[in-house]
Parts: C-alpha cells; structure tokens; sequence
C-alpha cells in the first residue's frame, strides 16, 4: 500500500476529474436549460433567470451537506470503519430529506413576494413564480444527491457520483426540449416544462444515490448524535458560504455603479474566474478526501506531507493556468464581446485575475486540506475576517473614490492574499491535524486540538 504522503498524482487526478465532471455538469446543463428556454421568447428567459437565481442560492449554503459529510466520512473510511463511513451518509441523507422538505413548504410560502422583490416587474415575476413552483419539488432531491456525493467521496469513490448525476442530467437533457416546445407529441408546457424536466431527472440522480445507501447494507435508522455534529459543521461551513456571497453580490452591485461597460467586463472576467475556481476545487476535493482517510487512520506525518505534495501540484496546475490565460489576453475576451468599452473594462480586470491564480491554488488545496480535517470553524473565522477586513472595505471604497474594476479587483486579490496567509499560517501549526477517526469535534469549535 501506497504510504499517504506518497501518494501519486495518478491517484489525486484519479479523484480529481470525476469529481470536476460533477462539478461542471450542473452548469453545463443548465447553459442548456437556457438556450432551450430563450427560444420561447425574453419574458420566460427572465422568469428562469430569477427562479434559478433563488434556488441555487438555496442549494448554495447548504452544501456542507457534501463537503462536510465528506470530511466525517473519509476519516472512518482512513480508520477501516467503512459501515460508520457509509453511515455518515445515511444521517447526511435523513438531514437531506428534512431540510429539502422544509425549503419545499417555505419556498411555497415565499416564492411569490421574493420573485417580485427580485424582479421588480409583475411579469417577470410571474414567469419566475410558475417555473419556481414547481422546481422547488426538487429541493429535497437536490440536498440528496448532495449527501451521496459526500459520503461516496468520503470513500474515496468519484466514479458512481459523476455517473447519477450525468444520468439524471441527461434525462433532464432529453426531456427539456421536448416538454418545453411540445415536440414528440408531448404537451406544450413552455417554461414549466423547463421545472418539471430538471425535477424528473434530480428524481433519478437521487433514487441512484439511495439505492447505492440501501445496497450498502448499513443500518438506515435516524441516529440525533450524528445528525448534531453533522449540523454544527455545517453551521460553520453556511457562515463561510455565506461570507462569499455578501462579497460577491457587492461586488457586482458596485460594478453596476460604474455603467453597463464595467458591469459586462466584470461579468465576462468574474466567469472565467469562476471557471478556475470549479478546476482547482476538483483538487481540494481530492485533497480532502485522502487528508481525511490519513487522519482516520492516525497518519498525522502521511497527511501533512499529502497536504503540500496537493498543493504544490494545484499551485503548477494553477500557474499553467495563468500562463494560458495570459497568452490568450488579446483573444479570449473577443470571444465574448466585440464592444470596444466593454473589452477596456475587461482589460483592467485581466491582470488582476492572471495575478492571483498562482495564489489561489495555495488557497484552494489547503482550503481542501482543512476540510478534510474537519477544520471548519477556522475556516469559517479566517473567510470572514478576509472579507470584513480585506474584500468588503475596498470594494465599498472603489464605489466611494470611483476606482473601477480596478479597485473591486484589488479587493478580491486581498481577500486571496489574506486566505492564502490563514491557511498556510494553520496548516504550518499543525493543529488542524488531530487523529483518530473520532476525534473530529475541533472542527466545531475551532480550537484545533
């Protein structure tokens, strides 16, 4: 057996590209879902714009339903406790199932009083109520398959997920069309048929994760003891969430600020980032899978050698990535844009987002590495104070002293600079790496151990 700070690349990308197709099957579906759509017209385009917006801010902050579990299941998984490995997504799944009902019913409740703040137009709103109604039905469905991604990446197992979330989206695939425009003789449900093909196939994708639970021969009984660690972790990691949303969404209200120029070069370059960002998770999730299996299997030494052997390998993925999107300044922008003020504006954001991506494969491997640690509550702390103390201020500055993109991407390179210094300084602590399979209580109350 492979010692766990020798582990080899062949093994970290072998986790690392399915779980990057999970990751990006989602968007790339719902890039479908749009064009679709947008042949019905702009108010319906509106409506699923809004109604999407809602729901995937709701299925956003509740993700520690995956990363968390992850990090409590690969340390039974390191321990050879694989019925508690399992188990943990059993209790992830009953959390899942009443979480999702929950949002389902106030969603219900809310649905049309929120679309309207949104959208600030009765038709708008409207299209995005009828559409939100019935997509809300797949909440629970949504929370499930986050939960089986958790404990199967906890077992080190990326295969299975990519292949229920693929099945579902490509039933959705197949059936948006055809409900949407009426086509195949099936009715004409025109945006509704949009909610009700993405419901269907989250029914599948979830049924599959199930089923992989009921064939794994745990027992399947609710257990409250971890159910409460599982909620006070994910209480940490919702506060974290939370944290980058407040940046973001100011972000790009102060780029709206500064004209339809800057907003459009903010939206193009804050894209792009966002697909770097999806690249380097897929390593943070294989960083914490196999730091969380070292720690359950008391290699305190194997894990933190495995901590900067990902690293270093996510800075070089990182740095190629920068160089790639530094030869191509002069050509990728004009892929999305022809308008001369808009590519400017982008211009201005370009070397700032080059700059940090060295930078953020530290922050995101190691972000990886204390999550499998269960680390959550200093992550939480350190998200927080980079964004109250280094990312809000400049942008609410650069909208008071009118520095542009310029300044909104300064401040989003200080709150890399700040991460990167938080992470590092805790793993170079070494208190993030408690051992043992049970020992995973640090990570609620931020101690370290």
């Amino acid at each position: 057996m492979t010692p766990t700070g020798e582990v080899s690349g062949r093994r970290v990308l072998g986790l690392a590209v399915p779980a990057l197709g999970v990751l990006a099957a989602e968007p790339l579906y719902l890039l479908f879902d749009v064009a679709v759509v947008g042949r019905l017209g702009a108010l319906p385009l509106a409506g699923l714009a809004i109604g999407g917006l809602v729901l995937a801010q709701v299925s956003t902050q509740l993700t520690f339903l995956s990363y968390g579990t992850t990090a409590r299941s690969a340390r039974f998984h390191g321990a050879g406790r694989r019925d508690d490995a399992v188990g943990e997504g059993v209790q992830a799944t009953w959390v899942a199932v009443a979480v999702g009902t929950v949002v389902l019913v106030v969603g219900q409740l809310l649905a049309d009083p929120v679309a309207r703040l949104l959208s600030g137009d009765d038709d708008i709103a409207g299209a995005a109520v009828s559409w939100l109604r019935v997509a809300l039905f797949g909440a629970p469905l949504i929370l499930v398959g986050l939960a089986g991604n958790g404990w199967m990446r906890g077992v080190q197992d990326t295969i299975r997920p990519l292949r229920y979330v693929v099945a579902g989206l490509a039933l959705s695939a197949l059936l948006c069309p055809v409900l949407v425009h009426g086509l195949l003789g099936a009715p004409r449900l025109e945006l509704v048929g949009s909610a009700v093909a993405n419901v269907v196939g989250q029914a599948v994708s979830a049924t599959l994760f199930v089923v992989a639970l009921v064939r794994a021969g745990v027992p399947l009984r609710a257990r409250r003891d971890v159910i409460s660690a599982q909620l006070r972790l994910g209480r940490d990691l919702i506060a974290r969430s939370l944290a980058f949303q407040a940046c973001f969404l100011s972000a790009a209200a102060v780029a709206a600020r500064f004209g339809a120029a800057a907003v459009a070069g903010h939206q193009v370059v804050l894209q792009l980032w966002n697909f770097v960002t999806l690249t380097l998770d897929s390593l943070a999730i294989a960083a914490q899978t196999l730091v969380g299996a070292a720690l359950g299997a008391a290699d305190r030494r194997g894990a933190t050698r495995l901590a900067w052997r990902v690293t270093a390998w996510s800075v070089v993925f990182a740095a190629l990535l920068a160089v790639f999107f530094l030869l191509g300044r002069s050509v990728i922008p004009g892929l999305f844009t022809t308008d001369v003020d808009v590519l400017a504006q982008i211009d201005i954001a370009w070397w700032y987002f080059v700059a940090i991506m060295p930078l953020a494969g530290v922050v995101f491997a190691l972000d990886g590495v204390l999550l499998g640690a269960g680390d959550a509550a200093y992550l939480r702390t350190a998200t927080l104070a980079s964004a109250l103390f280094g990312f809000l201020p400049l942008i609410w500055c650069s909208l008071a002293f009118g520095w542009g993109l310029a300044g909104i991407w300064t401040g989003l390179t200080v709150f890399i600079v700040f991460r990167m210094i938080a992470v590092v300084a805790r793993v170079l602590t070494g208190r993030w790496a408690v051992a043992g399979a049970d020992r995973q209580i640090h990570a609620n109350d931020g101690t370290g151990g």
